[in-house]
């Protein structure tokens, strides 16, 4: 992976087979401190607007057509959607909708697009976003634990046939502490994922992803929580942050 920046905005960019993933950081936007200062999820107490602004920021730096990003109300599942078209108003805020007019976007965790012309986008905060791109096309994914217990990874990996992954950045095992709960649900991947009390969520993904026949991986290996001056992170900012995103999109649009 490689860092891009345009315009003041900083992320991260992974060459896939075909395709191209971008991980944003919190550089380059307009909100206010503790949301400072690109803050793309409008479900905080940010100022919607500066939301609207960052999200536009985000798009031009990308090149990028905000009208052909599609996204969804993350649940922390393993549902997909799989698009074929933009979404009706487009990057819009998520608290925004009007109902009468649009039932606003589906509550998925993960995103399917065949069309160069759409950029799937999921907003993450310490869970990873995962990018997959394969002959049927590219997915994108919102792993955090309960959506990699629940087999998010192989479901989107078999949706794309995916040759290729990467992984963004999320909380690390450095901070990551967990109860055995979590533990128990992956306890079929035994050794190697288990700190004291602290899970490797990276780890945990590259090994579903090396599973659904996944062959080549990159891992962007930057914890969230550690970094506050790159990421927001939720768990850190005790809930009271903002949202990067991942995103990934076929090349040639």
């Amino acid at each position: 992976m490689d860092w891009r920046e345009q315009n003041g905005v900083r992320w991260l960019e992974a060459e896939l087979d075909g395709a191209r993933a971008a991980f944003t950081t919190r550089l380059g936007g307009v909100s206010d401190s503790p949301f400072d200062s690109l803050n793309l999820g409008v479900l905080t107490d940010d100022e919607a607007g500066h939301v609207h602004a960052n999200r536009g920021r985000l798009a031009a730096a990308l090149g990028r057509d905000p009208e052909g990003v599609v996204f969804a109300r993350q649940v922390h599942g393993a549902e997909l959607v799989a698009h074929d078209g933009a979404q009706r108003r487009g990057f819009v805020p998520d608290g925004g909708i009007d109902s009468r007019r649009d039932a606003g976007p589906p509550r998925a965790d993960g995103h399917v697009v065949a069309s160069p012309e759409l950029t799937p986008l999921i907003f993450v905060a310490d869970c990873l976003p995962v990018a997959l791109s394969g002959p049927g096309g590219v997915a994108l994914l919102h792993c955090g634990w309960r959506g990699l217990a629940a087999g998010i990874v192989a479901r989107g990996a078999a949706a794309v046939g995916a040759t290729d992954a990467a992984i963004g950045p999320g909380i690390g095992p450095c901070c990551y502490e967990v109860g055995s709960e979590v533990f128990a649900a992956f306890a079929d991947l035994r050794d190697g994922i288990e700190g004291k009390g602290t899970l490797d969520l990276s780890e945990v993904a590259r090994r579903r992803l090396r599973e659904a026949g996944v062959k080549r991986v990159a891992s962007a290996e930057l914890c969230t929580s550690c970094n506050p001056e790159l990421f927001f992170s939720h768990r850190r900012d005790a809930g009271r942050t903002g949202r990067q995103a991942g995103l990934v999109w076929i090349e040639g649009a």
